[in-house]
């Protein structure tokens, strides 16, 4: 099991990388990386369970896809909260999104077998 360090450090790792990567995403640097490892943690924390409650119907006609959009809304968030991270528009937003999720996934599995 990772720690709480770890995983927060796979989340900064992971927003470094994808910004590089992302045209339409940009962070200013390694401060505002661990900003916005930050403010995605708490916005995931408390503001996603509100919107996935609120959005439950469309949620469930959409056979789960509609999570995307929601995910979209906190990142989109979180670049009006912080100064030095921008992101374009929503599609770069649900980009973002899955990109971040899939390298924190690898992150967190190549981690956990180093720790083996």
């Amino acid at each position: 099991m990772l720690s709480v360090k770890e995983l927060f450090s796979n989340s900064i790792v992971a927003v470094l990388i994808i910004s590089s990567l992302l045209g339409g995403v940009s962070v200013d640097g390694y401060g505002s990386a661990i900003i916005v490892a930050l403010v995605l943690a708490v916005l995931n924390l408390f503001v996603k369970p509100v919107l996935v409650i609120l959005t439950l119907p469309i949620t469930i006609v959409t056979l789960g896809l509609f999570l995307l959009v929601v995910n979209a809304i906190i990142i989109l968030l979180a670049g009006k909260l912080i100064g030095g991270f921008s992101v374009d528009g929503i599609w770069t937003a649900i980009l973002f999104s899955i990109l971040l999720s899939i390298l924190q996934s690898i992150l967190h599995s190549v981690l956990k077998k180093d720790k083996k």
